[in-house]
């Protein structure tokens, strides 16, 4: 399928309400985007793995906020047939990565991919990731099991994609602040043998279209899509037996939550061991009045960029009730990092984007179209395939705690093998983060654990019977 590939940028975002736009380009200074883009070509000769195409390696590169995106990131014209079929890899240079004894780095070798995937209107879509070896041994029985990854909020420019992030842990540069908080839980998987492919979603790094934010069917499939897709990664020891856990929290939690209800309609090949859903946006409808005035208000925007290019309906609502304010503040969130919004967008609220002063969430909830087609991204409705650990912080306001809940009380009354936790903490701070972001630490441990048990093949034990009583 045809791509529009667009290497020309201005320096203001592109129109959310437009279907298919091309991604943006930023400030930057000449003589930092001709150095920076002979590094890339440099590096990619070197790695001798690459396949990009002569014509993204000889236009100007894409920048955004500052950040020049390798042109291994744009995709070709023609993509595969296959969903997970391979279109390009190259050597990963972890940012956080030591010698060990034996001269293998340590936690591991990484590898950058591009891969074919289906987005959300049955198109195919190439999704970049990384898949990364593991140095330790995997002493569980089987092959070597793979854990594919769903980052947590990263943003929606190019610049913030997970497997860019692995190899630049803190991006401080030009107009973006980017942390690659998710190395943590990457780097604890690697420690227990697993190997572990992340993606990058649809749209995050690639740079044909923006970022579907929280869309659920182009995140479940990308993930799924990258678990078939690490099979042929070259020098990848896990194999189309290797057990495979979905691990994510916060956008992440959704994506693997979401792949787990649709593996066996989408991706029956993927030996599905046991899913990690943690503090999921399962009705996006409770989540976007969680996150309005909170620090991620940012992330507000880039649910409704993402969606009203995607969806038509929504789209005719974001042209009809956001004001021209409103419109520039989307377009430019649509290039952010979570850092970058936080500063620029941190607790505002969206009824200064709207023509007649109402919430995002107040005009949705009124307009049978938009309702309609944000109720298409509940998750829910489906029977998990395999056993599910899902865990929510009592506290959380940001992705609120009682829509989590219930995303396991509707999986536990479709029959599905649910282990639920409640993380119970002390209030941390309204709408600052805290709330959200402390039981990703506190319950990491536990979820790794238990998602490693998974691979080693023992089996689960669901306590759906204690919902009644769990909070």
């Amino acid at each position: 399928m045809s791509r529009k590939r667009v290497r020309s940028r201005d320096t203001s975002p592109v129109d959310p309400a437009s279907a298919r736009p091309a991604r943006k380009g930023r400030r930057g200074t000449q003589p930092g985007r001709r150095l920076l883009a002979g590094l890339v070509a440099a590096g990619a000769v070197c790695a001798g793995l690459s396949a990009v195409p002569a014509s993204a390696a000889t236009e100007p590169p894409v920048v955004s906020r500052g950040v020049t995106i390798p042109a291994f990131y744009t995709p070709p014209a023609e993509l595969p047939t296959a969903n997970g079929a391979l279109i390009r890899t190259e050597a990963l240079p972890l940012g956080l990565s030591i010698p060990g004894l034996d001269g293998r780095p340590m936690p591991g070798t990484a590898t950058r991919l591009m891969y074919r995937s289906t987005d959300s209107a049955g198109l195919p879509v190439a999704v970049t990731g990384a898949y990364i070896e593991p140095t330790a041994a995997w002493k569980g029985g089987g092959p070597r099991p793979l854990v594919a990854l769903a980052s947590g909020t990263m943003g929606q420019g190019d610049q913030c994609a997970p497997s860019f992030a692995l190899q630049h842990p803190l991006t401080l540069k030009g107009d973006t602040v980017s942390v690659g908080y998710e190395a943590l839980a990457v780097y604890r998987i690697l420690a227990t043998g697993a190997a572990v492919v992340v993606t990058d979603y649809v749209g995050l790094g690639t740079t044909d279209r923006l970022h579907t934010y929280v869309n659920r069917l182009d995140q479940a499939h990308a993930l799924l899509d990258a678990a078939r897709a690490a099979r042929a990664v070259p020098g990848a020891s896990v194999t189309a037996a290797s057990r495979t856990g979905l691990y994510g929290y916060s956008q992440g939690g959704g994506a693997s939550a979401a792949a787990a209800e649709l593996q066996p309609s989408y991706a029956p090949d993927v030996p599905l061991a046991g899913t990690y859903s943690g503090a999921p946006p399962a009705d996006l409808t409770s989540v976007m009045k969680g996150i309005d005035g909170s620090a991620l208000a940012g992330a507000l925007a880039w649910s409704i960029s993402g969606f009203a290019q995607s969806d038509p309906d929504l789209r005719a609502v974001v042209d009809a009730h956001i004001s021209d304010a409103g419109k520039a503040a989307l377009k430019d969130a649509s290039t952010m990092c979570v850092g970058d919004a936080l500063f620029g967008y941190g607790f505002t609220r969206s009824s200064k984007w709207t023509t007649d002063g109402r919430s995002i969430g107040d005009i949705i909830a009124a307009d049978p179209r938009a309702k309609a087609a944000l109720d298409k991204q509940r998750i829910g409705g489906l029977q998990p395939a395999g056993p599910v650990r899902l865990a929510t912080g009592v506290q959380d306001d940001i992705v609120p705690h009682a829509q989590a809940r219930q995303l396991a009380v509707d999986w536990c009354g479709k029959g599905a093998d649910v282990t639920y936790e409640a993380v119970k903490l002390p209030n941390l701070g309204d709408k600052i983060l805290t709330n959200h972001l402390v039981p990703l630490v506190t319950d990491q441990g536990e979820a790794i654990s238990w998602l490693t048990d998974r691979l080693s093949g023992k089996p689960a034990t669901s306590n759906c019977w204690t919902m009644p009583l769990q909070p």
